[in-house]
């Protein structure tokens, strides 16, 4: 089968790999229908990441047909049309017991690998890195899910793939990351990246009961996107943010941040962008923390500052005065996308949200490493990418 594959730094390649089958009583194969390149690839690609393999499948936002389950799948059954939730969760143990399902004690064969670096095993995770499994990714014509038993929300009606296959990620984690904020009726809240994740935060921010969320970037076209969602927005690049925020707020700040960027946030000061860079070039850190350092100035006393932007390893200069000295709330997590598989789906037949909206670019699997460079390089006004096996 044809799949998209890490060849080394910035380089991806659509190879051909055998056919994924069933290993384990738990398991389905899906046939791929579409799949999608996500903000977290780029991390993988760049280099960011430890433990990527040359010719490991890329992927973790895929829905698809169900072709063979094992024996013990018993809610799936051949031609099935399935969204596949990218935390791979056993459904049985402490954490999934708990509804914390990116963090299942069973599903990562690699733990021992994960707590050297993290203290405790993450679960596993499609097409991210062995430190997450090394399971393969749904970019490509047939995934290998484990665990289908518990993880695969059936789709039983005529939706199309475009409006339920973000499902399998980025919508949950824009839901989760607004739910994190505790939001009260009217209260402010400020969404720092306005990808598609930020996107479906300033969405999912108003569905909960936001009176106004503001959205910081840089790029033009994203903002664009973000006020389609409803954000007020502000370009980091023409504002001092931290005054801009207190200006809209009346000097308190707002009740709530959210960082949707993660490791690889750009400054626009030359000095400090360039010490950061500096830094994870010698590998003295491994993230680039601007975001999640202005998101804590900026929150006002007392408020919660949500963190779903992907974050690998260890940062520098974290303002540890400001978050406990004024009584903030962090809160943080991959999506436990299980847990909001069913009440999403229900909004989107509801047509509360439609989340095709966030797609710029429909393109076929053979061209995922143009589609990369699309993305990544931020050309075409590239927002989101979904591909076609």
């Amino acid at each position: 089968m044809k799949a998209n594959c890490y060849m080394g730094r910035n380089t991806v390649e659509v190879l051909d790999v055998p056919e994924p089958r069933i290993l384990n009583a738990h398991d389905a194969v899906v046939r791929v229908t579409s799949t999608a390149i996500c903000g977290s690839d780029l991390h993988l690609v760049d280099g960011y990441v430890p433990a990527v393999k040359k010719g490991d499948v890329l992927g973790h936002e895929f829905m698809g047909e169900v072709v063979e389950v094992g024996p013990e799948v018993a809610n799936l059954r051949p031609g099935d049309r399935v969204v596949v939730p990218f935390p791979i969760a056993c459904g049985r143990c402490f954490a999934c017991a708990e509804g914390l399902y990116s963090i299942c004690e069973n599903s990562n064969p690699n733990a021992g690998l994960a707590e050297k670096l993290m203290g405790h095993a993450p679960a596993g995770v499609f097409g991210y890195s062995h430190l997450l499994g090394g399971f393969a990714g749904g970019q490509a014509e047939y995934a290998r899910v484990p665990f289908a038993d518990v993880g695969p929300i059936k789709i039983e009606d005529d939706l199309p793939d475009e409006k339920v296959l973000f499902l399998s990620d980025i919508l949950p984690t824009g839901y989760m990351a607004a739910e994190m904020c505790d939001i009260q009726p009217g209260q402010t809240i400020a969404v720092w990246g306005a990808g598609p994740v930020g996107q479906f935060a300033v969405a999912a921010a108003y569905m909960l009961g936001a009176g106004k969320v503001i959205c910081i970037d840089r790029f033009p076209y994203r903002l664009q996107y973000a006020r389609r969602a409803g954000a007020y927005t502000l370009n980091y690049e023409d504002v001092d943010v931290l005054d801009a925020l207190r200006d809209m707020t009346g000097g308190r700040g707002p009740d709530a941040c959210i960082d949707a960027v993660g490791m690889e946030a750009h400054h626009p000061t030359p000095a400090m962008y360039g010490y950061d860079r500096v830094k994870q070039a010698v590998r003295m850190e491994t993230d680039r923390p601007y975001a999640l350092r202005e998101a804590i100035l900026a929150c006002r006393n007392g408020g919660v500052v949500a963190v779903v932007g992907t974050y690998g390893g260890l940062l520098d200069k974290f303002p540890m005065g400001s978050l406990m000295n004024r009584s903030l709330t962090l809160r943080t997590g991959q999506c436990h996308v299980q847990r909001y598989l069913r009440p999403l789906l229900d909004r989107i037949r509801a047509g509360e949200i439609d989340p095709s909206f966030v797609i710029s670019h429909r393109l076929p699997l053979s061209a995922a490493p143009h589609a990369f460079e699309l993305f990544k390089n931020k050309r075409d006004d590239c927002n989101k990418v979904v591909l076609t096996p």
